[in-house]
């Protein structure tokens, strides 16, 4: 018997050992395909697209951005009574909105962190589409075009999130919650 926990207690420091490094492999992997997929739909998607099309395109992926860091902070913010209560009731999304608030730092991650840096750097690369088109529209190849755009788009991505993390503290229960009802749809059991 003493053994027995002798064994679970190695494991379990194993695990505690390891953890951080296999999180960290993980994100590293997930990085990879979700950028790998967000930036072939964004090159498949510019592709002969006119300039209309390249800005809602590069709005979509700001949009993303700013809503994934909202949920990666209401994450972190929220408290887990109400979604104790709801699960009680067998309210749908309950269950997932628990799911998702007892792993906050991992979820806060890949939101704030994952997606919200791959969507940063998607939308750099179709803002130089969308200057290349500017410039060739204007027949200019004035800098200016360049640094006042991508200016332009930093505001956009900056100012959005720091507009969403104020949202995102003061509704985390209803954005949390939210989550939960999305992810419950893929969820049913």
């Amino acid at each position: 018997m003493k053994e027995a926990q002798d064994c679970k207690k190695k494991i379990n420091r194993k695990r505690k050992i390891f953890s951080p490094y296999r999180w960290a492999m993980t994100v590293f992997f997930l990085a990879i395909a979700i950028s790998t997929i967000l930036s072939l739909a964004s090159q498949a998607m510019l592709d002969d697209a006119d300039l209309v099309v390249a800005l809602v395109i590069l709005s979509l992926f700001i949009g993303i951005g700013i809503i994934f860091d909202i949920i990666g902070v209401s994450v972190t913010a929220a408290d887990a009574k109400p979604f104790h209560s709801m699960a009680a009731h067998k309210e749908k999304g309950a269950r997932e909105a628990l799911m998702l608030l007892r792993n906050a730092s991992n979820v806060s991650s890949i939101c704030n962190d994952v997606v919200g840096d791959i969507c940063g750097i998607v939308s750099g690369t179709t803002a130089a589409v969308i200057v290349v088109q500017l410039q060739h529209l204007l027949s200019s190849r004035n800098v200016m075009i360049s640094v006042l755009f991508t200016a332009l788009i930093s505001g956009l991505t900056i100012g959005g999130k720091a507009l969403g993390k104020t949202f995102a503290i003061n509704q985390s229960t209803k954005v949390v919650y939210w989550a939960g009802r999305f992810l419950h749809i893929f969820h049913r059991s």
